[in-house]
């Protein structure tokens, strides 16, 4: 009697067995089926993990899929976690994914020139984050990532950032501000001899006004060896994006001669040098404008009014380009 109650037990486990092997290679839901977002708490054991994404809705054998990954070794390695099923996933390319923690991934993309507050409100408003620091001041976000810094400006690489469902916002920041802090680096290491800058900051802050000045990638480098020149003679900037800069809520879409005229820390056509901190978020190609300028003659530049720059050596050319395109 207990031989044959032992021989069911081990057909009913072949059985399982065979049962998932064939099932293992089949879709989980088809390919035209809705993505299925499930998690694994930490601590989970392979029969409560189970639950927890039948729990969630994936419609999975929870008999069958266990007896796979104990058949397969892998009931011990599934990490927890946010997890998406993609459609035409198969039972053992769940397992894989469970495993290897391939979690459910998001994405924010951080724009070139965009501000400091603009990628703060692009944080917020991303469903995919778990917000930790909107409440949070400027200095008191800032805290978190470095204690040493004083204004976010400048400091936060825009790219595309991939994380975890419900991952901090504080790892987005964290990554961008680490990315920046790379290759400002790595463009200052390898900079142009004899530039005007004090510190790698201060290039930070001209690759910020270049990123804000023009969109042509042909004449970044020119644009950034124009402001070099006024640097080394000492002349005022005069480059209107950083009186928008100061200007705050104020602007509103046009600059006035009395905009001009009214200082700000950040009023270039009033004070000489850089401004205090970055008035944007620059992207390589800027840093590298900036930290690599091109050898020119040229003082000014206006717009031509097509995206592109007219160059002039002198105030003479200079106002007789202003004359031709903006007046």
């Amino acid at each position: 009697m207990i031989k044959k109650f032992f021989l069911l037990i081990l057909v009913c486990l072949l059985l399982t067995i065979a049962a998932a092997l064939v099932w293992r290679g089949q879709p989980i839901i088809s390919a035209t089926s809705a993505p299925i977002d499930f998690s694994v708490v930490p601590g989970s054991s392979v029969r409560s993990s189970i639950a927890q994404l039948v729990s969630a809705g994936v419609p999975v054998q929870p008999i069958l899929l266990e007896a796979l990954a104990r058949f397969s070794g892998q009931s011990s390695r599934m990490k927890a976690g946010q997890y998406r099923l993609k459609p035409g996933t198969t039972p053992v390319q769940l397992l894989d994914q469970l495993v290897r923690g391939e979690f459910a991934q998001e994405a924010l993309i951080v724009i070139e020139g965009w501000t400091f507050a603009d990628m703060r409100r692009a944080v917020a408003a991303h469903p995919g984050l778990k917000h930790e620091t909107l409440q949070l001041s400027e200095s008191e976000l800032l805290a978190k990532i470095a204690p040493e810094l004083k204004a976010g400006e400048g400091l936060f690489f825009p790219d595309t950032y991939r994380f975890a469902t419900n991952a901090s916002d504080l790892h987005v920041y964290r990554q961008a501000y680490a990315m920046m802090q790379k290759k400002l680096i790595q463009h200052w290491q390898q900079r142009a001899p004899d530039l005007p800058y004090r510190n790698a900051y201060e290039a930070l802050v001209m690759a910020s006004i270049v990123e804000k000045e023009t969109g042509q990638e042909s004449e970044r480098r020119q644009i950034a060896g124009v402001f070099v020149n006024r640097l080394r003679r000492g002349m005022l900037l005069q480059t209107d994006p950083t009186v928008i800069y100061g200007m705050g809520e104020q602007f509103k879409g046009n600059i006035r001669k009395k905009d001009l005229t009214t200082d700000t820390p950040y009023n270039t056509y009033t004070r000489t040098g850089l401004p205090p901190t970055p008035i944007s978020l620059p992207g390589e190609r800027s840093l590298r404008a900036a930290l690599d300028p091109q050898k020119t003659e040229a003082l000014y530049f206006v717009s031509r009014g097509d995206g592109t720059s007219q160059f002039s050596d002198n105030l003479s050319d200079h106002n007789r380009a202003v004359s031709k395109f903006q007046r």
